[in-house]
């Protein structure tokens, strides 16, 4: 099955804050690592296109690869999209709806030293090549939550958006990566057409649409890491099973929220 690199990001900054420092890149290493799937001969496509896949629609050019941003930091807007439109890459930013400047209090999604993007700073985008996706309203677990609240940051965040854009909008990511059977139901069931995930793997056309395995690039992703993810190596392909460690993660997880146990993590 062909590995298609779905690279996820976060902020690219070179002074980020310390909670989101771990899975920021700075921008000459982001601007070198556009240069490295350019140079590999890797084809950026939109997300679209890989999820038209998937529903077996025409299949993906040959070394195709996927870029998207998660949260909607305001660097997207000064360092990323200069880039991408300078190289003609197309691009998937997905955003939390609560945490954008503009449209009344963005206070306690992110901590308050972030620096997020505005409501009209998203208008537009997509004349540049770049998807305009859901994140969720508050960027939760969806995984721990009752299904009500799941269907209040699934369903609303489209709604916010689609209100304000004016269009629809169909690609949503989930927090932290997390999802279940039951979340990816209410995912489809809002209208969404594709999610995407992390899970540290390539995608393919085979992968569930619902479930887009994901690269998350980090701080700490070397050189010749990412230059492997390029050529299709040292990852695994989804479509593939949750694992024990996964399952017992969430469980985990799902016992810290009913105890209101807070858990930090970020995506």
């Amino acid at each position: 099955m062909t590995a298609v690199p779905v690279f996820l990001y976060h902020s690219v900054s070179t002074d980020p804050p310390s909670w989101i420092a771990p899975f920021t890149v700075g921008p000459r290493v982001f601007a070198e690592q556009l240069e490295t799937m350019v140079d590999s001969g890797l084809r950026l496509v939109p997300l679209r296109m890989l999820v038209e896949a998937q529903r077996g629609g025409p299949p993906l050019p040959a070394r195709s690869a996927v870029l998207t941003f998660d949260d909607g930091f305001a660097d997207f807007h000064s360092t990323v999209l200069p880039l991408l439109v300078r190289l003609g890459l197309p691009a998937t930013l997905y955003v939390t709806t609560g945490a954008l400047r503009g449209r009344g209090p963005a206070d306690g999604v992110f901590p308050p030293e972030s620096r997020m993007l505005g409501w009209r700073q998203l208008v537009g985008l997509d004349e540049y090549g770049v998807e305009v996706g859901g994140h969720t309203r508050t960027h939760p677990q969806l995984d721990t939550l009752p299904a009500r609240r799941v269907w209040d940051e699934v369903a609303g965040c489209g709604r916010e958006l689609e209100d304000f854009l004016g269009r629809r909008v169909t690609s949503f990511a989930y927090p932290h990566g997390y999802s279940s059977p039951a979340v990816r139901e209410q995912v489809r069931a809002a209208g969404w057409t594709s999610a995407t995930a992390v899970r540290d793997a390539f995608s393919s056309a085979g992968d569930d649409p619902l479930r887009i395995a994901r690269l998350m690039v980090r701080a700490d992703t070397d050189r010749d890491r990412f230059r492997q993810w390029t050529l299709g190596a040292t990852a695994p392909v989804a479509p593939f099973p949750e694992g024990p460690r996964t399952k017992g993660w969430r469980a985990y997880r799902r016992m810290r929220a009913r105890l209101n146990v807070p858990y930090k993590a970020v995506s």
